[in-house]
């Protein structure tokens, strides 16, 4: 059998050990064939890049966190800015405590793709884990995240709106690949008076429309913290806890002491029945402003619930 073959009937091989739980067996596949192209000196970047990325996920099911990092980063070498190693890596160093260094890898996933839930519950859970472990300044103690290329971006099309094809709800991550745009004097006007616009809609009750409205503002400049806060407050409103969660998240990030983003964040987890990150963001918040009413009360709940 020519090398090839036998390259791809091992990966073949691998892939479904790995779905039958075996994955001791799966990487043992997984460095066969690794072992097969370095013999033969072939090095297609993406090929290699997949097996040693497939090896991660045996390596990341067994626990073996350290291997997982290692089979990883040879990945990303190879294919830099691969979603499936930065999304294993991540949860590798999340589960060796390096929160910092998954927090990185979870944002560089949202650059690529905005619409991976998987990363957006990493950015929150390492959020969480580094208020705790290195208080309100937090971030600036972050490695740099790497600028994903344009490149590398996954872009999607949204359908217009009041086609059949329109999603029935507004995705704050919508705006994510604007990341690293720099915004003209006229596009941050523009974002003002829609935002303006919005908060005129919530007045009225009409949460849903002030979302459009807001929504549309960040996409023209999405460095106004208080633009995600109201966001999160319709989300609220509508029950949608999950997105709501991801703006209070987006505004911490811009303001770490932010009361609005923690206690919205704090309802949203509370609706979610996620008691203990709603009393962490209600505990974050009363050392900020230890006589805040709302929060007070907000804890006696949770303290009901958590009994």
């Amino acid at each position: 059998m020519a090398p090839a073959a036998r390259v791809f009937a091992l990966r073949r091989a691998g892939n479904e050990q790995f779905r039958n739980g075996q994955y001791c067996q799966a990487a043992a596949l997984y460095s066969q064939a690794l072992g097969l192209l370095e013999a033969a000196g072939e090095r297609n970047a993406e090929e290699v890049s997949v097996l040693y990325s497939n090896r991660a996920a045996c390596y990341l099911k067994d626990g073996n966190c350290s291997l997982c990092v290692k089979d990883c980063s040879v990945a990303l070498d190879l294919v830099p800015f691969g979603i499936k190693p930065l999304l294993r890596r991540a949860a590798a160093y999340e589960a060796l405590e390096r929160y910092q260094l998954a927090y990185v890898d979870y944002k560089t996933v949202l650059q690529v793709d905005c619409t991976v839930q998987a990363a957006h519950d990493g950015v929150n859970r390492m959020t969480k884990a580094l208020l705790e472990k290195d208080g309100l300044e937090w971030r600036q103690k972050l490695p740099p995240i790497p600028s994903v290329p344009i490149s590398a971006q996954r872009r999607w099309d949204f359908p217009p709106a009041g086609s059949q094809a329109a999603a029935p709800r507004l995705k704050p991550t919508e705006t994510a690949p604007l990341e690293k745009q720099v915004p003209t004097a006229a596009m941050i006007e523009r974002a003002k008076t829609l935002k303006q616009e919005g908060n005129e809609l919530v007045k009225k009750g009409n949460h849903t429309k002030a979302i459009e409205k807001y929504s549309e503002s960040l996409k023209l400049s999405n460095q106004e913290c208080a633009t995600y806060t109201n966001r999160a407050l319709c989300y609220l409103s509508l029950k949608q806890y999950k997105e709501a969660i991801q703006d209070c998240t987006a505004a911490l990030e811009f303001d770490a002491k932010n009361i609005k983003a923690f206690y919205r964040r704090a309802q949203a987890f509370k609706e979610l029945k996620d008691y203990k990150s709603s009393m962490a963001d209600i505990n974050c918040l009363l050392k900020i402003e230890p006589k805040n009413i709302a929060a007070q009360k907000l804890l006696q709940e949770l303290n009901k619930n958590l009994k």
